[in-house]
């Protein structure tokens, strides 16, 4: 890569981090502004948990829609269309009147947000050669455990004076970045690509038809599916357990939790960004072992969260499965993006997007909570590793499959 071009691709990647920073910290605020905003509307548990539900519908929904843009138009105007549709939803959470102003407030953030979470990674795809793309998609994606515990801090210590001043200040900088965003290169489809791409624009059902064949794409949604189904279900009983069954003190447990998500998040990201390439240089698939010897070695330390006693080995065991969970973000979404053509990576991360969140944190707190009600929080989390555990070997077949493939001569 030339020196400009160089520089241009990590302005671009400074500029699509950044914006995925406020994309998690404005999902999460309201999280942290439930109980001011119960007090005022008036509203049960169950209508303040609509806020969250209603969101990740209309995201997961929206998510291939926002796919097909990207793989028609030019991604930087669909990024920035995004961007501002969700930062004024943002801001226009802080001006809700009422309930159902702030519930479809939520849920235009999800339209937006689906717009971004399918391009953005479609986009560091052509702006990255593959022997590092995977390192660049972990920058990328650090933003999601970081912009998330902002989430929580922004609304917890500003929405505890105002909780309308906590959607204000979250929602204003996506404005300026939206355009921002307008300045950034718009790379050919297929630029860092060493073969010849073909330019075409196929419809849902053409891309539909040609992902069904596709193994690799599968395995490694099946994988993200089952991280994210593990991490939503964790993120949201975790708390409970340790105040219900560890009888620690509620603001400290939710802190120090907290604290050690953004952690293990920040470096189990980086770091399976880093293994992921080294993985892939060495042979093929080797992001996806990568990721299965992550997930399958994570799956104790979970078990063991939910077993041992005292504050500081639980916080350890945590910690250790976090890092390990967190390690096959990169690798995953560097295998679907690499596993489809430049001109279809968009659809195929909206399709991988809507599975992921329908399959994954839309039903784990619902379906860990069942399991809780019948046993205990603890017992709960422990059965969360099943799933980790099958995707895994999911992932372990997929990594032969990709092996065996390469092997093969070209006919």
């Amino acid at each position: 890569m030339s020196e400009a071009r160089t520089k241009g691709a990590a302005f671009s990647l400074g500029v699509l981090t950044l914006i995925n920073l406020f994309n998690y910290l404005d999902r999460y605020i309201v999280a942290g502004v439930i109980p001011r905003v119960q007090a005022e509307f008036g509203i049960n548990n169950a209508q303040a948990g609509a806020l969250g539900t209603v969101f990740v519908i209309v995201y997961m929904a929206a998510s291939p829609v926002g796919g097909v843009l990207g793989d028609r138009i030019q991604r930087r105007h669909v990024v920035a269309g995004s961007v501002f549709l969700w930062s004024l939803a943002t801001v226009g959470s802080g001006l809700a009147g009422t309930f159902v102003a702030l519930l479809a407030a939520r849920a235009v953030l999800g339209v937006g947000e689906a717009g971004y979470g399918a391009v953005g990674p479609a986009i560091i795809a052509d702006l990255f050669p593959r022997d590092l793309r995977t390192r660049m998609l972990s920058v990328f994606f650090t933003a999601l455990p970081v912009g998330a515990a902002l989430g929580y801090l922004v609304g917890g210590a500003i929405g505890a004076q105002s909780w309308r001043l906590a959607f204000f200040i979250g929602g204003g900088p996506g404005v300026v970045l939206a355009l921002l965003m307008l300045f950034t290169p718009e790379p050919a489809r297929g630029a860092t690509e060493q073969e010849p791409v073909t330019a075409e624009r196929l419809t849902v059902r053409e891309g539909l038809e040609r992902l069904k064949p596709n193994r690799i794409f599968q395995a490694a949604t099946a994988g993200l599916t089952a991280v994210t189904f593990a991490m939503g279900g964790l993120g949201y009983w975790m708390p409970k357990f340790l105040e219900a069954e560890r009888v620690m003190d509620p603001g400290r447990a939710g802190f120090l939790f907290g604290g050690v998500t953004a952690v293990a998040g920040l470096g189990g990201t980086i770091l399976g960004g880093v293994l992921g390439d080294r993985a892939e240089r060495r042979a093929p698939g080797g992001g996806l072992w990568v990721s299965a010897v992550g997930m399958i070695a994570g799956a104790p330390f979970m078990v063991l969260a939910a077993t041992v006693s005292g504050e500081a080995p639980i916080y350890a065991m945590a910690f250790v499965a976090m890092v390990l969970l967190f390690m096959n973000t990169a690798p995953l979404n560097a295998a679907i993006v690499n596993s489809v053509p430049p001109s279809s990576r968009a659809f195929a991360v909206g399709l991988s997007n809507l599975a992921l969140h329908a399959l994954g944190d839309a039903l784990s707190p619902f379906l860990i909570g069942a399991v809780a009600d019948a046993s205990s929080v603890a017992m709960a989390i422990r059965a969360n590793a099943l799933p980790v555990i099958a995707g895994g070997l999911v992932l372990l077949w997929a990594a032969r499959q990709a092996a065996r493939r390469a092997a093969q001569p070209v006919s």
